[in-house]
């Protein structure tokens, strides 16, 4: 168990966390979620000690052990063992067997302890990291986007890892579906603060826009309240007969607190620009093959035709040639064999991870676009500025002090300048913020241009994929599909070493998922109606008192002007029942809606299951 208390955390004059705090109780797992740059990782590195609080406090109990898998690959060691064994406690140093037992249930073979970490893929140097953390036995696993450059099969392997994991988890990751197939909690770092609820980022992103609405209508009316009050004030101040309720007035509007409204957050906004294509084919691949080894080739005789409103996702293990085919379209590198024809009609973007050490330190946010195009302005360029959240004086920011992910943005950015119908994009959703993803989906759904992507995203692959290019069994195939019945009809073969187990994924067939389906909102629906009724009734009664009392106010105003005490006193009472009428009114409400909610939470979980 974990208790963050009250913590307050700044950087010069920008406030990451203000007075925030939450509990991670036993078992729980937890995601962490917020925007870019306000402060999940701050966070992160205070619960893991390597910061501090300006204020606050972080408590747990005693003995009670944190591991941090950071996602930098960084070893220091010539072997696996001897790298796994940095993470033995000081009384355990010299207990391999302990090592060899954890890295054992990661997939390690016995003679892969003695080889050099830099050997394995990706997905496999992960799983050493965090072997170290593992032999430490935490209490608390904390994990910083751990699928990040993680292939698919690696990421199924670590989300069904998680879910056994028998304590408290905190994770950060940008994948929405890994997150919310994994925890049990959402906390979120919002205007400074940290909510948690219990469930997915859906339920939250749900609850946060809720609790906004109500802070805005109470805002408004605590506003209105306090003008009537005010005019009330001005209107009878010089009547000695209501000098008593003028005071009581008086001290009302001096304890008040005027509500702020609330700043809008700025969030990843954009569109590509469109440049018109009358083809009917985008570009033809016949007979390709390429290896980095002319015995050993990586896509081997492979042909394709991209049509201008295909999406094609090109997935498979790390290494073994997504980014090259690629790069191969791109012309960074030349094949072997066969070729690739570009329609002459066709103007392409090409956006790669790698591709921000491209940037020029030495050029604003700014420059850097203007220099992307030929056709660009100033005003142009200051609006993507805008779009990818460098607003006035931040574009101004030169290259050399962004972070990669403000980097990556500027690289989004550079596709935004110029009109394209193709887009070849290779991992672009990295340095994104869950809100960002949401938004770059948007976006590509928005093209009308033809999208070639490279991700391990399943979220992105479900929501974009209409075709498929898979690399898999040393082979490199078009599934025409989507990635669902991909799925449904082939699936991801048993990539995992012996000894592992076999992660198994039951998919109903699509006439079982679309009964099923129906089946959940009919239910849905007959459940809903009774509650939605309730919460319309409940308005309408408040509406109804509102004007009521609004009538009273006139009424009020009227009968001081001819000083009719009596009528003032009846008022007024009248005046008292209606405005404790709505405060019931009103918890009924609130009531209502969270039954509401939580109907509506049960039955869209058990549609998502089937969407997997």
């Amino acid at each position: 168990m974990l208790n963050i208390d009250a913590i307050s955390k700044s950087f010069g004059d920008q406030v990451l966390l203000d007075t925030a705090g939450f509990r991670i109780n036993p078992g729980e797992r937890v995601g962490l979620v917020g925007r870019n740059g306000h402060g999940k990782t701050t966070l992160l590195n205070i619960i893991s000690g390597s910061d501090h609080a300006d204020e606050g406090s972080i408590s747990c109990p005693s003995g009670y052990r944190i591991g941090f898998l950071s996602q930098k690959i960084v070893f220091t060691k010539k072997s696996v063992i001897e790298e796994a064994m940095l993470g033995l406690l000081e009384h355990e140093k010299d207990h391999s067997w302990k090592a060899e037992k954890i890295l054992a249930g990661l997939g390690f073979y016995q003679n892969d302890l003695t080889k050099d970490p830099y050997q394995f893929s990706g997905g496999f140097q992960v799983r050493l990291n965090l072997a170290k953390v593992l032999i430490s036995e935490p209490d608390l696993l904390i994990l910083d986007e751990p699928t990040n450059y993680l292939d698919i099969t690696s990421i199924r392997w670590i989300s069904q890892f998680l879910i056994s994991w028998p304590r408290e988890v905190l994770l950060v990751t940008h994948d929405r579906g890994f997150m919310d197939n994994v925890v049990t909690h959402i906390a979120g770092i919002h205007r400074q603060k940290i909510k948690k609820i219990k469930g997915d980022t859906s339920k939250y992103y749900l609850q946060v826009a809720q609790d906004e609405e109500v802070y805005e209508k109470t805002r408004q009316n605590e506003e209105k309240r306090k003008k009537e009050i005010e005019q009330f004030i001005s209107r009878f101040r010089a009547k000695a007969r209501l000098a008593n309720m003028v005071q009581s007035r008086i001290k009302t509007l001096e304890k008040s607190q005027s509500k702020q409204k609330l700043q809008k957050l700025k969030n990843l906004e954009f569109q590509f620009n469109y440049l018109p294509f009358s083809g009917k084919q985008v570009l033809t691949i016949e007979n390709l093959s390429f290896g980095w080894q002319s015995d050993k080739l990586l896509i081997d005789k492979f042909s394709l035709t991209v049509y201008p409103d295909d999406r094609i996702a090109i997935i498979g293990k790390n290494g073994k040639g997504k980014t090259t085919l690629l790069k191969l379209i791109n012309g960074n590198i030349q094949s072997i064999s066969g070729s690739i024809k570009i329609n002459p009609g066709v103007d392409f973007g090409y956006f790669e991870q790698t591709n921000i050490q491209s940037l020029n330190d030495n050029f604003t946010v700014e420059e850097e676009l203007i220099l992307s195009s030929i056709d660009s302005d100033r005003q142009s360029a200051r609006n993507i500025c805008g779009a990818m959240m460098f607003e006035k004086d931040a574009a101004l920011k030169k290259i050399s002090i962004l972070s990669g992910g403000e980097k990556s943005r500027v690289m989004l950015g550079k596709l935004l300048m110029s009109p394209l119908n193709l887009l070849l994009l290779d991992e672009p959703s990295n340095h994104l913020d869950i809100e960002s993803c949401d938004s770059f989906v948007c976006a590509l759904d928005n093209f009308q241009g033809a999208v070639a992507i490279v991700t391990h995203n399943e979220m992105f692959l479900h929501s974009i994929a209409n075709r498929l290019i898979v690399f898999k069994n040393n082979a490199v195939e078009v599934f025409e599909g989507t990635y669902q019945e991909f799925l449904e009809k082939e699936g991801w073969e048993d990539e995992q070493d012996a000894g592992e187990k076999k992660l198994k994924t039951f998919f109903l067939t699509k006439k079982e998922l679309r009964k099923k389906k129906s089946e959940i909102i009919t239910q849905k629906s007959i459940k809903i109606k009774p509650a939605k009724q309730k919460i319309e009734n409940l308005e309408n009664n408040i509406e109804k008192n509102d004007k009521l009392i609004a009538d009273i106010n006139k009424g009020l105003i009227e009968a001081s002007n001819n000083q009719d005490g009596q009528k003032i006193q009846s008022l007024s009472k009248e005046l008292a029942r209606l405005q404790n009428s709505n405060e019931e009114l009103f918890e009924d409400l609130e009531t209502q809606m969270e039954l509401f909610e939580e109907i509506e939470r049960l039955f869209n979980n058990q549609l998502e299951e089937f969407e997997r």
